[in-house]
This record gives C-alpha cells, sequence and structure tokens, in this order.
C-alpha cells in the first residue's frame, strides 16, 4: 500500500471516528463561543481527547511525512475538532520532531488561525522545535515579528512561554519592544503574558522592563498581575 493511501485511510478513518459523535446541539454552543469563525462538530474536549486518544492507541501514530500530510489534511478540514486532533498527533511525536517541522508550523499557524490553535502551536511546537534546532531562532523571528501577519508576530512573542529559566530575555524583550507600538488586542495581550510567565522567573527584568519600555495598559497590567510588593527590583 501506498505511502498517500496509508495517509488518506488514516485520516478518513479517524474523520469518521470524529464525526459518529457530532452534537449538533453543542455545536452550535461551540461555534457561538467562537465568534461563528469555525464549524464545530460538537465534541466536547473530553470525549474528543478519549476518542484521539483511544484512535492512536489502536492505529498508531504517523511519523515523518506521513504525518505531516495526515496534520495537513486534517487541517484542510473545516471542522475545528480536526485541527485540534492534528495538534494531539504533533504533540505525540513532539520528540521527533525535526528542523523541516517550522515550515509545517508556520502553514499551520497561518491558516483557520485563531488563538486556540496558535497559542498551543507556538508555546508546545514551535518552542520545542527551536530547543532542539536553536539555529532556526533568529531566522524565523526576524521572519515573524516583520511579517504582516498577526499571528505569527504574536507566535515569536509566545514561543518561549514553557522556557521559564532558558528564556533567552534579551531577545524576547527585543521583539516585545518591535511591536509595543501595536494597537492590536492579540499582540498587546501576547506582550503582556509572556511578560508575566518570565516574571515567575525574574520578576525584577520584568519589572525593569516595564518602567523603561513604552507598553499599553493592557500588557502592563498583564505583565504585572502576579508581581508581588516583595520583588520590587534592585536599586
Amino acid at each position: 500500500m501506498s505511502v498517500e493511501m496509508r495517509q488518506h485511510t488514516y485520516t478518513s478513518e479517524l474523520e469518521s471516528v470524529l464525526r459518529a459523535h457530532a452534537n449538533r446541539e453543542l455545536a452550535e454552543s461551540m461555534e457561538a463561543y467562537m465568534r461563528h469563525l469555525f464549524p464545530f462538530l460538537g465534541i466536547r474536549t473530553p470525549e474528543r481527547n478519549a476518542l484521539v486518544k483511544q484512535f492512536m492507541k489502536e492505529h498508531g501514530v504517523p511519523a515523518g511525512e506521513e504525518l505531516e500530510a495526515v496534520v495537513r489534511e486534517l487541517w484542510s478540514k473545516p471542522e475545528r475538532e480536526f485541527h485540534y486532533a492534528a495538534m494531539m498527533l504533533l504533540e505525540k511525536r513532539k520528540k521527533d520532531a525535526d528542523a523541516g517541522q517550522v515550515g509545517l508550523l508556520e502553514e499551520l499557524i497561518t491558516t483557520h488561525s485563531w488563538w486556540d490553535t496558535v497559542d498551543l502551536l507556538a508555546s508546545h511546537q514551535v518552542g520545542n522545535v527551536f530547543t532542539r534546532y536553536p539555529e532556526l531562532v533568529s531566522v524565523y523571528t526576524e521572519k515573524w515579528i516583520a511579517s504582516e501577519d498577526m499571528w505569527l508576530r504574536r507566535t515569536a512573542i509566545l514561543y518561549q512561554l514553557g522556557y521559564k529559566g532558558r528564556t533567552d530575555a534579551e531577545l524576547l524583550f527585543s521583539l516585545i519592544r518591535r511591536t509595543a507600538h501595536e494597537t492590536e488586542f492579540f499582540i498587546r495581550k501576547a506582550i503582556g503574558w509572556a511578560l508575566r510567565e518570565y516574571a515567575k522567573t525574574d520578576a525584577a527584568a520584568v519589572q525593569r522592563f516595564v518602567a523603561e519600555t513604552e507598553l499599553s495598559p493592557l500588557s502592563v497590567r498583564e505583565a504585572l498581575k502576579h508581581v508581588g510588593a516583595g520583588d520590587e527590583p534592585a536599586e
């Protein structure tokens, strides 16, 4: 059997499993919550996760080029649950990600874009690939922060969310300075979120940066949300 046929079979069988559990009433509420940007099958997250996990247990998880093909096939479908399923497959093969996967991730970030997929792709998948292949960081953060696509700029700001002590603070602060003037809510929110997370590692550095940088009130509020009085920066 050809790779193409296996890919098609894997995708179509997973699609059949998920469609069999569709619930139109739930779908309507989900679509309303997501501003009617995407159609939904109407499968709640715990049930969807259980279905996909069971499917992976029974059918395995594609790897390499086959994984990318299946992910693209799932992403091409309109209903949001298929996009979530694609991200679960990527997460399962996270340790096998190669440098070439960044192209796929860029494609996913800029297709059917909204916070619910972009933020997971940024913090889980992009963050993982950049950790494994640090030579990609300067190339792609520069490309993305200069992009007209707001979701790529958001990704450049957010990909270090889980890095903690490994955070390249100088790079983070530089990317934020380049977007601090933007009025876009999702950029302002990302700036605050990224700073808030890094403040858990170095609150003083974040406080100094906020004091020295002209940021939106939203970004400042988010950045300092959990910084206590005892975390004042040293003179």
